[in-house]
Order: C-alpha cells, then structure tokens, then sequence
C-alpha cells in the first residue's frame, strides 16, 4: 500500500493518492493520464491529463455508473500509447474496482479473474461489499453490452491480444505466489502472519469479502449533490472560474455537434476520446486536457475565427 504505484496492464497502473502526487514515479512510469477517485479529487499535474470522478468508499456508492467513462477514458490513453494511473486514496477499492472493471470490458475475464489479474501485481488490492456486488452485477447484466460498446467506440484491435496474453501470464503468477504464500486469498489462520497483512481473521472474511470502510458525516457533506457541475479544483494559482454548465472546448466537432446539451456529463478530453459525439454521462465527472481547461458555456458553442474580408 505504501510501496508506490503498481502496473497490472502495459499502460495500466493502480496506486494511491500519494503516488499520484510523487513526480519521480509519474516520470519513472512515463504517465500521461490520471484518473482520480475519491472523496474530492483535484488536478495537481497540469502537465497531465485528467478524469476525476468524486465517489466515497461505501458499499452504498454507486460506481458502476461511471465504469463506461472511465473505460473510454482509459482505453483511448492506452490506444495512444499513454500509460495510466488509477487512484483513490488507499489504492485498495475504488481505483481497484475501476480497473478490474476495465479488465472485464476488454479481456473474456470474469470480474473474479479481472480481480486475480489487478492482485498479481498490487497485492492489497480488494474492494469493499457493495464495489464487489456492483462488479457482479455488472458481469452478470451489462457486461456484453460494454464490450460490444468499447468495440464500436474504439475498432482497433492493437492492444486486444496483448492484453489476453499478459491477463494470462498475470492468473498464472497469481497461482504461483499463492503457492509461495506471498500473497493470500484472506483465509489466514487466526495468529498467523498473512503475507499482504489484509486478513480480518475475526471476522472470517476472504479477500473478496472485505470489511467496507466508512465515511464520516463531514467527508459525505463534502460530496457534490446530484446534478451538480463543478471543475475539478486546481491550486489557487491556476484556479478558473467556471460558468455553470461548462463543457470542453473539443477540436473537430462541429458546431451542430457542440449544440447537443448534455446532461450534467462528463467533459470528455479531446486527446483521450474520439472525436463522436459527447454523451451524457452521470454528475460527478469533472475532465481536464492538456495544460489548460478549455471551457465554454452549452448555449454558445464554440464559434471559429472569423475572416476579415476585404473590401
């Protein structure tokens, strides 16, 4: 939990919120995307790209509802060559629950599986109660539907058998740490050293059955109602204000295409989607571009420059 950042897929790496802050390990692991989950993410690199998603630790959070932005999100970075952080604060069930939930939509993986994938290369990973139903019922529901979905956003097939292989390569390194007891599945004996130090002997409960951590009243009181837009926060020195409905300023849209009101949604970055059509996407989501926030209101669109004409 303390040892830095992790990688579980080429281009792919899970930690916490104080990797996300050491640039030696984001020069180290070339990262060029962060996706930040937690209680109230900010942008702290403006030399990267951003999506913050604002979610608590709590079986009662519904996170399943951010796993296709946050799939594009990833995807498209990896597509491009980029490498990607996922963090919250403990690097243990919100970014873990995000990328075994990636792991799904682009391997044949059950979210056990995808799971095994993520706990090979960062052995404190384990989601809480409510993370692990919501990523079983999102296999058991959706799951067909999002590969089928990040298939059309996304047709090329670049990183498709690479993932396999590595995904296979990673379940098998989990069968032989296990067999080398350096890593555990939560059922240590009452008094016994367990290898991750993530046991919870007295209540009996595996590794895919975690105790949830809680959030205290004022942590929850911080949380954005519904319905709400907000940037991510930046430092008082490269803060901006924000008009209430802002969305990104996305090169190679067209103004027609920057007419359609979204609802609440995600502020796609131009340099890590396609250039589609943005769509609605649940409150919470805030995303930043490159080294500036591009933002303009939903009713005026972005206008290109005019040409002074000669007379």
């Amino acid at each position: 939990m303390g040892n830095g950042m992790n990688k579980v897929l080429p281009g792919l790496y899970v930690g916490n919120y104080r990797d996300s802050k050491d640039p030696q390990q984001l020069d180290r692991h070339n990262i060029t995307h962060i996706l930040a989950i937690h209680d109230s993410p900010r942008r702290l690199h403006p030399d990267k790209h951003y999506l913050c998603v604002m979610a608590a630790d709590t079986p009662d959070q519904n996170l399943a509802q951010y796993f296709a932005v946050c799939n594009d999100f990833i995807h498209a970075a990896r597509l491009r060559d980029g490498n990607v952080l996922i963090h919250c604060l403990a690097g243990m069930s919100r970014s873990v629950t995000v990328a075994v939930a990636y792991i799904m939509s682009v391997t044949p993986l059950t979210w056990r599986e995808a799971l095994k994938v993520v706990r090979a290369g960062r052995a404190v990973a384990n989601p809480n109660l409510g993370f692990q139903n919501q990523l079983q019922e999102f296999e058991n529901l959706k799951l067909i539907e999002e590969r089928k979905r990040l298939k059309e956003r996304f047709p090329s097939l670049a990183l498709e058998l690479h993932d396999r292989q590595q995904c296979s390569d990673a379940l098998n390194n989990y069968e032989e740490l296990l067999s080398n007891k350096d890593i555990c599945e939560g059922h240590c004996v009452r008094g016994e050293v367990c290898p991750t130090g993530m046991c919870n002997s007295a209540t009996g409960k595996g590794i895919f059955r975690r105790k949830s951590s809680t959030t205290s009243s004022t942590s929850r009181s911080r949380l954005a109602p519904a319905g709400t837009v907000q940037s991510c926060p930046t430092s008082p020195r490269r803060s901006h204000r924000v008009s209430r409905d802002p969305v990104l300023d996305v090169p190679g849209v067209s103004e027609a295409e920057s007419e359609v009101k979204p609802t609440t949604g995600l502020h796609r970055s131009a340099s890590t989607v396609s250039s589609l059509r943005p769509r609605s996407s649940p409150a919470g989501l805030y995303s930043y571009t490159g080294s500036q926030l591009s933002i303009v209101s939903v009713s005026t669109p972005p206008s290109t420059p005019k040409r002074t004409q000669k007379r």
